[in-house]
């Protein structure tokens, strides 16, 4: 059946409106992928903070128009989804190879992260990558690691002595000139 002219620029405007504020989009191909397994994907991408949309070739190209992700969109051929954030990248990359090496009926095509395209290869890598949590916590503990040092280097002086000063008063050491 085919879609009206209308219901058409109403899916072009939708995807539009969501590509504008996406930075990260990942091109795939799902030929002999069942509802099941759709749903299943959808849900995975949807906890990483993503939205996956199946589209129609000419109309994703319309809808990428001026967005960052226009140059991955306009090149597409044969049955094709996307999935886009404006999030994390790497969260998004992680939970989509993880799902895509689970199921082989998917196959990646290419990636587009803000405005760089890039290919399967570069796509997996990204997924290897750690995620923005786990960078700024490594970040925060280089902040954080000279000053704990400082602090255990400067309360060691201290301890010291009064270890110092309790051993010379266990073995009378202070006690002579009196």
């Amino acid at each position: 059946m085919a879609i009206s002219k209308a219901k058409k620029e109403e899916k072009v405007q939708l995807l539009a409106k969501e590509l504008e504020t996406s930075t990260t989009a990942i091109i795939g191909t799902f030929s002999k992928l069942t509802v099941a397994k759709d749903y299943e994907l959808r849900k995975v991408i949807r906890e990483a903070g993503g939205k996956y949309r199946v589209v129609k070739n000419k109309l994703a190209a319309i809808s990428g128009a001026g967005t960052q992700v226009e140059a991955a969109l306009k090149r597409l051929k044969g049955v094709n989804s996307v999935a886009f954030t404006a999030g994390d990248p790497v969260a998004l990359a992680k939970v989509f190879a993880k799902w895509a090496g689970e199921n082989a009926e998917f196959q990646f095509k290419l990636g587009i992260v803000d405005g760089k395209l890039l290919n399967v290869e570069e796509v997996k890598a990204l997924a290897t990558m750690p995620g923005k949590e786990e960078i700024f916590a490594k970040l925060l503990f280089l902040i954080n690691a000279p000053a704990q040092r400082l602090a255990t280097v400067l309360n060691a002086t201290g301890r010291d002595l009064a270890v110092v000063l309790g051993q010379g008063v266990e073995k009378e050491k202070f006690a002579g000139a009196a």
